[in-house]
């Protein structure tokens, strides 16, 4: 339940961080009014699933992938790109629950992830100094299309909507099957060693299932028959964002009554009786948001709105992040200390990560806050290649987790999870895009020029807009996440079974990756 002196609005009386400047204030007006109106995105009983489930990884009793784009664009609201994203999320899943053994946890940045901040409100393109592009729920990339929109908010509500209702109805129609997870990506995979180690874990999960078959556990194809979901048939499947937008935040932001179950912990939490009827906000725009590294001032707007819905949230935490802020932003978000409310996103880069994760590890252990924690290798890893592309090498990306592994390992603590920015899309020749360096399928920087799909400002040069993807960081591509995918099984496996591991975490999967690339 949200705090006594908490509304949806009551962030407005605070200051505000990567607002957007709308000229029209009528029109944005008239637009939150209709977004007020428009039903839910999401449930209450799917975001309290998700919470529990949270829960579960907190406890170390499951595994959480949160994975996407950097930002989506309404072009790409395709049943091809929406249909490769999810296939390549269950490929990866399939490969991490193999090797650990542990459910996995699936949040997807899909559904809403189209604003993003930027460090200036301005940029050069050329000889013209114009605003920034925030994202297509904001402005246009074309240069003459900067003016922030506010029908562009309805746009992102119903591509959100557009997008969320195809991926339900993949995942109820079969598609999730564990009967046939080839479907899912191999037809995209050129690697010769990553494609060995995918079908000898469907070779094993066809033996498992043909002996659930034989037993009377699973019906199997009863489901493709049209009978109902069995266990092999279904996943959970949630959807996140970073929540910028307030305004938009706002109006999706709904009171619902509490689950019964709910209330009764919560009572007992807070040592209080439950009022009559109560009632929690929640923000349906998406199952899971977060605060960005870049608007999570104590005093600001967005931890104010943050803190009073009852979604699970994520907080970016960065090499800028001092320790003692850290407790006192847990203390803001999670005053109760429930189970489940809050992960921690670590973006250090990996030239960083020494100095500062084991320092907020220790202090959030002192100060009892329960958390997830999980790694983003991307975000602090970007650098820009001789041909003035942006681009991440997966060496890089591969030393941050790495050492991130490690450090929790020595600090009696846990890695809950990963956060990627990967992509399932295909270029023009059907081929992965290549925008990250490295990987089993060791490609270099001259190949990014090849099949780099890019849609944004690069190196302040602006890219020919019509034909490129993505709109903002370097992507890994679909040899790349299944690489990172087997290093962490590979692993979590050797942790289950016992075996001990060298004394640098990267030397296992370092190790595991030049087998991969030498086969």
């Amino acid at each position: 339940m949200a705090e006594p002196d908490w509304s949806p609005s009551s962030w407005k009386s605070k200051s505000i961080a990567q607002d957007v400047e709308y000229p029209d204030k009528k029109r944005l007006s008239k637009v939150l009014s209709k977004l007020e109106t428009l039903p839910p995105l999401v449930t209450p009983s799917e975001i309290e699933r998700l919470r529990y489930q949270l829960g579960l990884v907190q406890r170390s009793e499951a595994f959480l992938l949160h994975a996407g784009d950097c930002a989506e664009s309404f072009d790409a609201c395709t049943h091809e790109n929406i249909s490769a994203k999810i296939g390549l999320i269950l490929s990866f899943s399939l490969i991490l629950i193999w090797g650990a053994r542990l459910p996995v946890v699936r949040i997807g940045r899909i559904a809403g992830q189209y604003a993003k901040p930027r460090s200036s409100k301005t940029e050069k393109i050329g000889d013209r100094e114009v605003l920034s592009f925030r994202g297509d729920n904001v402005n246009g990339l074309d240069p003459n299309d900067r003016t922030p929109d506010p029908e562009r908010l309805l746009s992102a509500y119903f591509h959100s909507t557009t997008t969320l209702n195809h991926v339900r109805s993949l995942l109820t129609s079969g598609f999730a099957s564990l009967h046939h997870p080839r479907d899912w990506s191999l037809n995209h995979v050129r690697s010769p060693s990553l494609r060995k180690e995918f079908e000898h874990i469907v070779e094993g999960l066809s033996d498992a299932l043909d002996f659930s078959r034989t037993i009377g556990v699973e019906s199997g194809p009863s489901f493709e028959q049209g009978g109902d979901r069995g266990t092999v048939g279904e996943v959970d499947f949630y959807t996140s964002h970073e929540g910028l937008m307030l305004e938009y935040e706002q109006a999706l932001t709904r009171a619902f009554p509490l689950p019964s179950a709910v209330q009764t912990r919560a009572a007992a939490a807070a040592q209080t009786a439950p009022p009559d009827k109560p009632k929690a906000f929640y923000n349906t725009s998406a199952h899971f948001l977060w605060i960005g590294d870049r608007t999570r001032q104590l005093t600001g707007a967005h931890v104010e709105y943050f803190r009073g819905i009852r979604n699970p949230i994520g907080i970016k935490v960065g090499p800028s992040m001092a320790t003692d802020e850290l407790v006192r932003l847990l203390d803001i978000v999670n005053p109760l200390k429930e189970a489940g409310r809050v992960t921690l996103i670590t973006r250090y880069g990996a030239g960083k990560i020494d100095d500062h994760l084991a320092s907020h590890i220790s202090a959030v252990q002192k100060s009892a806050h329960p958390v997830i924690w999980i790694c983003d290798p991307m975000h602090g890893n970007t650098h820009t290649s001789s041909s003035g592309l942006k681009t991440r090498n997966f060496s890089t990306i591969i030393s941050e987790l790495t050492s991130c592994l490690k450090i929790h390992a020595g600090s009696d603590s846990r890695l809950g999870g990963v956060s990627l920015e990967f992509t399932g899309e295909l270029n023009e020749e059907g081929f992965s895009v290549t925008e990250c360096v490295g990987g089993s399928m060791e490609l270099s920087e001259e190949q990014l020029g090849l099949r780099y799909q890019v849609r944004s400002l690069i190196a302040g040069n602006f890219l020919d807009y019509d034909r490129c993807q993505s709109f903002c960081d370097p992507r890994l591509n679909f040899e790349q996440s299944l690489d990172v995918a087997f290093l962490i099984s590979n692993y979590f496996k050797k942790e289950r079974r016992g075996v001990k591991q060298a004394d640098s975490v990267a030397d296992v999967l370092y190790t595991e990756l030049s087998r991969q690339a030498s086969d």
